[in-house]
């Protein structure tokens, strides 16, 4: 049972278990989309970047800030010992669409399209919107960005074919140009170690891989094996309360999970027991540090938190629209409220109070193929769906209340289908 949830009866934990029961034996198989993708990867698993990782290459003309800066360079080391006793550093939600805040409190968002990865940003923290840019890079991509540990974003693009990444010359400033991260493959995710190393895994036909920074804001290690992981793979990253990395990949037939040992440290093989196949995945945190797990699929949305630092719940039924798109955020008081997108329709559902159990899904926007969700400085949830006509934006303007869905700056962004 959910701490601070009202207690079932008998009769209805018995309609809980029958239909999570359900629902993790009876998902669809991976799309044809995913068994197109994985057909046509150029390896098996990324494995063609080198251990020295990338060199800097002539930056691109935009700089929203007005900032120069010479990408830092820092010698191989194996992985630093220790915590920095900071905070631990949330993930970013990865996907077609990504956003994340520069170091001056500025929201920058991506979109992949056929064409290559576009971006834009906020002109000030909190406020308008630039018009989208194109990139070039990797069409029809999937997207991951992380925060270095000297306050750089750095952007990590994989389709089928190729891995590419990209990265801020200085905190808020410039970009520099696509440079190579690995062969091509199905996602990825990354996140931040508790040292302030990014750490990057990404899904393809042979399982899941992973490399870290040697350092932080340094060189990279090579791809190394996970041991297995779902090929083909949704995956997600979250950080426990103590600064240990997780890892949750879910595809058409599986749900699997894999947690560091200790912050910095190495890793526990996958648990193949934590569910059943589905669409798709999102991972956030409660206030009180615990996380939680939403997974979509033909029968609406399940979730599943955790109950103290090692043990989970049992999947719950939630409702919701089917085979979804997902993303989450935390309001500023601690809620997570949870977004799902179809082809149909975008509902939203949100925790009722810190660490509490959720309200019923209400309509919150058209249908589209992506949907992901990012905080402004001052707090306020900003979401972003994308689809056929391009990508729009709403953000909260009250605890409960939100803005029109609108384009950025009047310029549609990529077509993301």
């Amino acid at each position: 049972m959910r701490p601070g949830s009202p207690g079932l009866s008998h009769r209805a934990l018995i309609g809980v278990v029958a239909a999570t029961a359900a629902f993790l034996s009876a998902l669809p198989a991976a799309s044809s989309a995913t068994a197109r993708t994985a057909a046509s990867a150029a390896s098996p698993a990324p494995r063609t970047a080198t251990a020295a990782g990338a060199v800097v290459e002539p930056v691109s003309p935009h700089s929203p800030s007005g900032h120069d800066g010479v990408a830092p360079e820092a010698a191989p080391r194996t992985p630093a010992a220790g915590s920095r006793n900071e905070p631990p550093v949330h993930p970013a939600e990865s996907g077609r669409v990504v956003s994340a805040r520069s170091a001056d409190g500025r929201l920058e968002v991506f979109a992949s399209g056929a064409d290559g990865v576009h971006h834009a940003w906020q002109r000030e923290a909190n406020g308008d919107w630039s018009a989208w840019e194109p990139l070039a890079g990797p069409g029809d991509a999937q997207l991951a960005i992380a925060r270095n540990a000297d306050g750089r974003l750095e952007l990590f693009a994989v389709n089928g074919n190729v891995f590419r990444h990209r990265w801020q010359l200085s905190p808020s400033g410039r970009w520099s140009n696509w440079s190579p991260f690995g062969g091509g493959g199905r996602d990825t995710a990354a996140g931040v170690n508790a040292d302030g190393r990014i750490e990057v895994y990404a899904s393809g036909p042979a399982g899941v891989l992973h490399r870290y920074q040697l350092a932080p804001n340094g060189r990279w290690s090579d791809w190394e094996s996970t041991g297995g992981g779902p090929a083909d793979s949704r995956v997600e990253m979250e950080t426990s309360p103590d600064g240990r990395l997780e890892v949750f990949a879910l595809n058409g037939s599986t749900f699997q999970h894999r947690y560091q040992t200790a912050p910095d440290g190495g890793w526990s093989a996958w648990d193949a027991s934590f569910g059943g196949g589905g669409h798709d995945l999102t991972a956030d945190h409660n206030a009180d540090g615990r996380l939680e797990v939403f997974a979509s699929g033909p029968a609406g949305v399940f979730h599943k938190y955790q109950t103290g630092p090692a043990g989970w719940s049992g999947w719950e039924r939630t409702g919701g629209p089917a085979d979804a798109q997902l993303t989450s955020d935390r309001t500023p008081d601690g809620r997570i409220e949870v977004f799902a997108m179809n082809g149909d329709t975008t509902a939203r559902t949100g925790q009722t109070a810190p660490n509490a159990p959720y309200g019923g899904w209400t309509a919150f926007g058209p249908g589209g193929s992506e949907v992901t969700a990012a905080t402004n400085a001052d707090g306020r949830i900003e979401v972003f769906g994308a689809g056929s006509t391009g990508v729009l934006h709403t953000r909260q303007t009250g605890p409960a209340t939100w803005s029109e869905w609108t384009s950025l700056n009047d310029t549609p962004g990529p077509v993301v289908d």
